[in-house]
């Protein structure tokens, strides 16, 4: 049985999307079976994965409202082991769509919990929000990254998640984790950045992964040539840095 891992925080720009796309190729090059699941209506996760999500048959979209089944959904990518379950910008309206829905948190938990046993990985892209989709992914998940980068207010916010997640494994999902904190956009040149590192070690401690995702520009390269940085610079530090922290996920989920 896979594990459904969201990656969330509700301040954008923070790299939640460079990490879910270039974690889930990683964990794919350690033969795993990874699934994305774009639940930000921006679809920068499909589109970073090489996915036309105009050209798609059935999105996240259709599958929440529409009732389509979650493996109608899916496109493979470039890499192989790895698929994506992708967004439409229509999943904007789905949020005010489903309000009148029974049970309208376990949404998305219904679509997934049919292909959990056939992935090893399965990580959700959560839009930039703590609106019903992000409520919806945290409610599916067994665990949660939380990506704060190395800049002033990066810990602006994250109160307002934890308490988020407090409350959905209060009455939602009991068996909700946190997978761990993780430091991206980390230059070890800036006095700024060591100080917010070391604030997260501090108030975070073994929680924090001991991998730092590194300021690089063929991360961001790569996403505008719709590729993992794995495929388009496997020799960049972006690449190593995602490959390690794959490792360490792997390590971490050993049963």
């Amino acid at each position: 049985m896979g594990k459904i891992i969201a990656l969330a925080n509700q301040k954008g720009g923070v790299g939640k999307t460079t990490t879910t796309i270039n974690l889930a190729a990683s964990l794919a090059a350690f033969e795993k079976k990874v699934l994305v699941v774009d639940a930000d209506p921006q679809a920068n996760a499909s589109s970073g994965l090489g996915i036309d999500t105009k050209g798609a048959e059935s999105s996240l979209y259709d599958c929440l409202i529409n009732g389509d089944e979650g493996r109608k959904a899916l496109v493979a990518t470039a890499l192989e082991r790895l698929d994506v379950l992708p967004s439409h910008i229509d999943l904007v309206g789905a949020e005010i769509e489903m309000l009148n829905m029974e049970e309208r948190e376990y949404t998305l938990k219904k679509v997934l919990l049919p292909l959990k046993a056939e992935y090893d990985f399965i990580l959700i892209d959560c839009s930039p929000s703590l609106g019903l989709i992000t409520v919806n992914a945290l409610t599916a998940s067994d665990s949660v990254i939380i990506p704060v980068q190395c800049e002033y207010f990066a810990l602006e916010g994250i109160s307002k998640l934890l308490n988020t997640i407090k409350l959905i494994k209060a009455k939602l999902n009991p068996a909700l984790e946190i997978e761990g904190f993780l430091v991206t956009m980390y230059d070890a040149r800036l006095r700024v950045a060591n100080e917010i590192y070391e604030e997260v070690k501090r108030l975070f401690q073994e929680l924090v992964f001991r991998t730092a995702i590194q300021r690089n520009v063929k991360l961001i390269e790569a996403s505008s040539f719709g590729q993992p940085v794995l495929l388009y610079d496997a020799e960049s530090k972006g690449s190593a840095n995602h490959m390690q922290l794959a490792q360490e996920l792997i390590e971490k989920n050993k049963s």
